[in-house]
């Protein structure tokens, strides 16, 4: 296969995922925020915004999935924020390269204490499938990353997934990730 074929391939590969994920969160992307190295050699993927998602912005990755013998996973990682702020896009495209060591499943979570800003109260990610999509005749996922607190972390663990993110949709938390928010009242 020549270098032609390749770049071919990439850009068929690159307007069908754009294409499943515009459908899937029915709506365009507004900007593509291009990663300083490509994730093929090892850096960080590429994201698309998504402006004015849900009166606020949503972000996802845009190099994980693709043919199904050729891509890394079957999900892309998103995160919103109320606001313009590149922390969420950054997070993602950094994260999408653990991707390729480990599978990250709904339901899951996930420490990032150490990776938030400074004055953040967010502990921990919480991975839900906020959405799914079809990409050359292959189920695939977005994968939402939901910045949750220690004490809904806490609560997740001793009540499970499927609570916590029903109270986090109860308060008008979910799906955005709030960097300095105070924790839901969590029942006993």
């Amino acid at each position: 296969m020549n270098s032609d074929d390749q770049d071919d391939d990439w850009e068929e590969v690159w307007d069908a995922r754009v294409d499943a994920l515009e459908k899937a969160m029915q709506t365009s992307s507004t900007q593509i925020l291009y990663a300083p190295h490509p994730f093929q050699l090892g850096g960080n993927a590429d994201v698309l915004e998504f402006a004015n998602y849900q009166n606020g912005f949503a972000y996802i990755t845009a190099e994980l999935t693709g043919k199904p013998t050729a891509c890394f996973t079957d999900y892309e990682l998103m995160i919103c924020h109320r606001t313009n702020d590149d922390w969420g896009a950054n997070i993602i495209s950094r994260l999408a390269a653990y991707t390729q060591e480990a599978y990250i499943g709904p339901g899951e979570s996930m420490d990032i204490g150490e990776s938030t800003p400074p004055g953040s109260t967010i502990a921990a990610f919480l991975f839900d499938t906020y959405a799914q999509f079809m990409l050359f005749d292959h189920p695939n996922e977005v994968r939402l990353c939901v910045g949750i607190t220690k004490a809904e972390l806490d609560f997740k663990m001793k009540h499970g997934c499927d609570k916590i993110i029903e109270l986090l949709k109860q308060y008008g938390v979910y799906p955005f990730t709030d960097l300095q928010r105070s924790s839901i009242p969590l029942p006993s």
